[in-house]
């Protein structure tokens, strides 16, 4: 079925918007850890993902504990939330690539949620982060659309961040339905999350 423009930039996951405030106010830490399940089926996103970019995705992190949370560790976070979410410009995979379900780094300033992950897990990575606590996750929006979070695991629990706001939210404090998440040990499996429903986006079983 096809849509305007306008109605396709509506449906964004990724939408524009000005940050009120950078969030950098440490809460009460509360939120608890998200309960997983087995291996379950890739999004077809990340399949592509990983055929374009194989390195990415047969990483086995030596180190499977959680990050300790400190007032720097939730600094960082909030940092790199913000300054990713106003330096990539929102714009669907059918408008920048010519196609659905493109997920890459922004490279070109553009890109949907699953973009904004890819971005704010890379520069983490790079600021020292394991790739245990940095789970591309797949959610479903209180409207029913599906949507791609980041998921930061720590002692204090998992949290999360989101193109949608610069706040950093406890992962059961988002509203949203979890769905499935990449695997602690190895990048390019995935787990279910307890109580998640069927994945809106397509999926390699």
């Amino acid at each position: 079925m096809n849509s305007s423009p306008m109605a396709r930039m509506l449906r964004l996951c990724a939408v524009a918007g000005l940050a009120i405030s950078a969030h950098w106010a440490v809460p009460a830490w509360a939120a608890g850890a998200m309960t997983t399940g087995g291996l379950t089926s890739q999004p077809i996103g990340h399949y592509d993902f990983c055929r374009s970019h194989p390195n990415e995705c047969n990483i086995r992190p030596a180190n499977l504990a959680p990050a300790k949370m400190t007032d720097g560790l939730w600094r960082k976070l909030a940092n790199v939330t913000a300054r990713v979410n106003a330096a990539v410009k929102p714009l669907s995979d059918l408008d920048n690539y010519g196609k659905d379900e493109v997920w890459t780094f922004p490279d070109n300033g553009y890109g949907d949620c699953e973009d904004y992950v890819l971005e704010k897990r890379r520069q983490l990575y790079r600021m020292g982060m394991s790739l245990a606590d940095l789970l591309i996750t797949v959610v479903r929006k209180p409207d029913g659309e599906g949507h791609s979070v980041l998921t930061v695991r720590t002692d204090k629990g998992d949290y999360v961040l989101d193109n949608l706001t610069d706040k950093v939210k406890a992962w059961d404090a988002t509203g949203y339905r979890y769905l499935k998440r990449q695997a602690i040990d190895n990048t390019g499996r995935w787990v279910s999350i307890r109580d998640g429903q069927q994945v809106l986006v397509g999926s390699v079983q």
